[in-house]
């Protein structure tokens, strides 16, 4: 809860959630409505099964022609305009179906109508979609894209579906036990179609006067957009194929997307092979739904500090070998666990890839990719769905004879055990090509990471010692709570050592007068800045921590590697998790017993600052909107992994501030040590 509390309490990103959350409300409820209310227009029972799935299945048709080229409209001009104009075509086209029949438009021109404005209207969401995608990175840090795709996507596919299905029904059966008479443009089908239409009017309202932060264009835009349209759309799919990593992850969510699809397909047909019909399908149907809600919401919660490319192919094998455990059910029950499994592995795939498609890709063509990603997903959906279903229809079994045995194959099963094959074979090649942990055990890395302790690879050496480290922003009072605790544990008899970061060797001593010195030295651009921290970090690691805590005495260090990732990566606004691999790679993956955050406002310590009379160096002299970053990133980083962190407030006294300190640190400490009084 903390952690979306944090990325909530970003205002850009807040309003943006709602406008999803609107637009998706809107979409769900008017792909209901639309199909409904074309089928109303006749009598005939056929006639109404071909007009119901004929405008679900016209919002599917633009994505194949028309979504390279909406990837280029997104990055070629500004995404808020973009964002804007697209809504309010959308509210005018989706407004106008309703209001066909009031024109006298007959019942087939009103369906001919329903689904010429669906085509548009899908065809021009693709623009608004990628264009939606690229901005996100735009208005969070990076270190909060996950939790930010958990809520947009739990948003869009687990929440609003139930209630735009739950209010439509609801408008049905009021008006139905009502008995009021309303005219032919007022009926409840209608309605919803009008809420679907002025849901797009309320998202271009509030995406044009609310969130200004994803307009204007970077300078590798517009240096792209001085192209032609041509030569953008070359250079996305150039940038596709020749970029390994996010070739891995495309290929790789169209590859769990197709196990999916494949169970779906199938389902039917596997249902009966089960004994079972139409219930059992629909069971197999919602479990492959719920699977997917739960690997998207609670798989960061389990897999916790697991690196996000492995647990990406991970992700894959599980839904791909789902799908073959399907091929082997023989009971209802396990075909249910397997759709479950299947879901769930799906959605954690599609949560970690495009976490890390966001991380990953430049702002240049971050449309064109997210293009290709959204609707790529919608197409190979679709093409899965429908092969499963042509080739399970070719025959449901053939009988076998060997001699005088013979036995039944149910093409079915045969096809889920040759595509969760495949599958699988697909997650192994994209772990492999992704795997930023060689070297470490999978299985022990995983059971490591599930009990909150993931294995890295570090130097190997004997760690009896303690390692705690101090972080805040300026003013805090780290110093003083350092030296505090140390001459409280030095007066129980330990072996103390006191360190900092910058400078706590002569290496590092030189290192903090550039980075820090405001005189002497020219200022290092960000990406210099984190790499001297980070020379800083590994030798200050290699010659002062590791050999302390090898011979088990009390490390505690003013600042480690989360002062990196709240200064370069939140305030610098580099991406956090690059710093983050880079200071594992200089510690070799050491990680503190304790961290003591002193949070402060910045506006309180930057006043205590100043008044040292001393000067400010080069980080303090930073504007007071850095520092806020700077805070919040900290405080993001405790609230994700509570148990190694300890949150005290820093305007409290010196005296309180201390004593939770050693108060934290003695229910660390083993029985067989002395405790801390």
């Amino acid at each position: 809860m903390a952690a979306l509390r944090s990325v909530l309490r970003l205002r850009g990103f807040r309003r943006l959630w709602l406008v999803l959350a609107a637009a998706s409300f809107g979409d769900w409820i008017g792909i209901l409505a639309t199909a409904l209310f074309a089928s109303a227009q006749f009598e005939n029972t056929a006639a109404q099964g071909a007009a119901f799935g004929g405008t679900i299945a016209v919002r599917l048709l633009p994505a194949l022609v028309l979504g390279p080229i909406a990837g280029v409209l997104a990055d070629r001009f500004d995404r808020r305009y973009t964002m804007v104009i697209v809504d309010l075509l959308r509210f005018l086209i989706y407004g106008s179906i309703p209001l066909a029949p009031v024109f006298g438009a007959s019942p087939a021109q009103t369906v001919a109508w329903a689904t010429i404005a669906t085509l548009v209207g899908e065809a021009i969401t693709l623009i608004w979609i990628p264009a939606k995608e690229a901005a996100v990175p735009n208005l969070i840090p990076k270190s909060q894209i996950e939790i930010s795709n958990q809520l947009t996507l739990i948003t869009t596919y687990g929440i609003t579906p139930i209630l735009a299905a739950l209010m439509l029904s609801a408008l049905t059966a009021g008006l139905q036990q009502s008995g009021v008479s309303l005219p032919s443009w007022a009926q409840p089908v209608q309605i919803a179609l009008y809420i679907n239409a002025f849901s797009r009017l309320a998202t271009a309202l509030v995406v044009f006067f609310g969130i200004k932060e994803i307009g204007g264009k970077s300078e590798e835009r517009r240096r792209a957009a001085e192209q032609s349209m041509t030569r953008q759309f070359l250079d996305g799919w150039k940038y596709l194929g020749s970029t390994p990593l996010v070739r891995g992850l495309v290929l790789g969510i169209f590859g769990a997307f197709a196990a999916g699809g494949v169970v779906i397909g199938a389902a039917r047909t596997f249902a009966y092979s089960l004994g079972a019909g139409e219930a059992a399908f629909s069971l197999l149907f919602g479990f492959i739904f719920m699977g997917l809600a739960l690997g998207i919401g609670l798989g960061p919660m389990i897999v916790k500090e697991l690196s996000r490319r492995r647990w990406f192919g991970m992700s894959i094998v599980l839904a791909s070998g789902s799908v073959m455990f399907l091929g082997f059910a023989f009971h209802l029950s396990m075909a249910l666990v397997g759709a479950l499994m299947v879901g769930a592995g799906a959605g954690m795939a599609f949560l970690a890839g495009t976490t890390l498609l966001y991380g990953e890709i430049e702002d240049a063509v971050r449309g064109r990719v997210f293009a290709v990603v959204q609707i790529g997903v919608r197409t190979v959906l679709l093409l899965a769905i429908t092969v499963a279903g042509v080739l399970v229809g070719l025959g449901s079994s053939r009988r076998v004879q060997f001699g005088p045995i013979g036995f039944d194959v149910s093409s079915t099963r045969i096809l889920l055990l040759v595509a969760g094959a495949i599958g699988i074979w697909v997650g192994i090649g994209a772990f492999r090509q992704m795997d930023d942990k060689r070297g470490v055990p999978v299985l022990a890395d995983l059971i490591g990471s599930l009990r909150g302790r993931p294995l890295s690879p570090p130097e190997e050496f004997v760690r009896s010692g303690m390692f705690i480290v101090f972080e805040g922003g300026e003013g805090a009072g780290k110093s003083t709570q350092v030296t505090r605790l140390a001459d409280a544990l030095k007066a129980e008899g330990r072996d103390v050592v006191v360190t900092r970061e910058p400078g706590a060797t002569d290496i590092g001593a030189r290192i903090r007068g550039l980075v820090l010195d405001r005189d002497k030295t020219e200022a290092p651009s960000p990406r210099a800045e984190a790499l001297l921290y980070a020379a800083d970090r590994a030798h200050h690691v290699a010659t002062v921590v590791r050999p302390a805590l090898t011979r088990g005495a009390v490390v505690i260090s003013d600042r480690y590697v989360d002062s990196s990732l709240a200064y370069q990566g939140a305030g610098r606004t580099l991406p956090v998790q690059e710093v983050s691999w880079l200071s594992a790679w200089a510690t070799g993956g050491l990680k503190p017993d304790l961290v003591v955050l002193l949070d402060v406002d910045p506006g309180v310590g930057l006043t205590r600052v100043d008044s040292r009379g001393v000067g400010t160096d080069r980080l303090e002299s930073e504007s007071r909107a850095f520092h806020e970053r700077v805070r919040y990133a900290f405080l993001d980083l405790a609230a994700s992994d509570p148990k190694r962190y300890l949150v005290l407030d820093a305007s409290r006294p010196v005296d309180e501030i201390a004593d939770a300190v050693v108060q934290r640190i003695s229910g660390l400490l083993s029985p067989a040590e002395a405790s801390v009084s």
